[in-house]
């Protein structure tokens, strides 16, 4: 009931500008968002970085419908890719394709995009295609497949576990060996196309992330479950599995305790870090997929 009506309210307009425009929403959204700004989000990738943890950041923003739009996001992500180099830091960056202008022309988004795939290439960085709704998952495979065939190992994209396709988009970027972050997904889709149950979401997820770290090409996990967490861990080690041959990724300001466990242990982990004033839709599909993080935020609000 709750990842519905959270999924229902990352699209309700009215909502969306109360929350961003006050002060309150601000501050309840800061435990997902690492600020406003480009030069908080670097402070942010720094302090991860100096805690043994690598960053993907992703400047919040999805549904453009002005050129100028998506041309000022692109700006903003190759400032992070300048600020990245400069600063040595271990951090790529994620783009969502409707920010980037793909509801109103595709041809002009892949356009953008592979200016910024190709900046992150001449600093040896990497560009993450970021995964949204069902409508747009055949055309961010074939975008990746496209900008991976110009620029190989600068840019990978994202597979959703609950999307009953994903083992057969899998196997079709891993033979090109394209990277992939796994998630489980945070959008609603119809039973038809999508597991409507957890567990049949969890065990897809698991059999999947076991394919991948079994493959050749590096590639990302993406979950804060501790259950699956333990379970491919022991599978590591069963195995005899490089731990360094994947990372496990998880987002800014949740399991940071799972996050520095995983560091002493020698597992790679790279925190998903968003900034930027449009966070409102993005903050609600972490309540969405976690509804626990709600008890988290009142039990916290209003403590400094």
């Amino acid at each position: 009931m709750l990842r519905s009506f959270f999924i229902g309210l990352s699209t309700n307009k009215a909502f969306r500008r109360f929350s961003e425009q006050s002060a309150m929403g601000q501050r309840v959204s800061r435990r997902f968002v690492a600020g406003m700004t480009v030069e908080g989000a670097i402070a942010a990738a720094a302090q991860l970085n100096a805690e043994g943890v690598d960053v993907s950041l992703d400047s919040l923003g999805e549904s453009v419908t002005e050129r100028a739009q998506a041309e000022a996001s692109a700006a903003i992500y190759h400032r992070l890719l300048d600020e990245i180099a400069a600063k040595k830091l271990r951090a790529n960056v994620s783009v969502k394709l409707s920010q980037m202008g793909m509801e109103m022309d595709p041809a002009f988004a892949e356009e953008i995009v592979a200016g910024i795939v190709e900046h992150a290439a001449a600093i040896e960085s990497f560009v993450r295609i970021d995964m949204e709704g069902s409508p747009y998952t055949e055309a961010t495979l074939n975008m990746t497949e496209r900008l991976h065939a110009r620029f190989p190992g600068a840019v990978g994209t994202v597979l959703q576990a609950y999307l009953r396709r994903t083992a057969d988009d899998t196997n079709r970027l891993l033979r090109e060996h394209i990277r992939i972050r796994l998630c489980k997904g945070a959008y609603k889709e119809p039973d038809s196309i999508a597991f409507p149950i957890k567990a049949a979401v969890d065990e897809n997820y698991v059999r999947l992330a076991k394919h991948l770290i079994t493959s050749d090409v590096f590639c990302g996990l993406a979950t804060h479950d501790e259950r699956i967490v333990d379970e491919i861990c022991a599978y590591v080690a069963e195995r005899k599995i490089d731990k360094k041959a994947f990372e496990f990724q998880m987002l800014y300001g949740i399991r940071r305790d799972l996050q520095r466990k995983l560091v002493a242990e020698g597992f790679g982990v790279r925190v998903y870090l968003p900034f930027g004033a449009e966070w409102y839709p993005y903050f609600m599909r972490r309540l969405a997929e976690r509804p626990a993080n709600v008890l988290f935020l009142a039990k916290n609000f209003f403590k400094s």
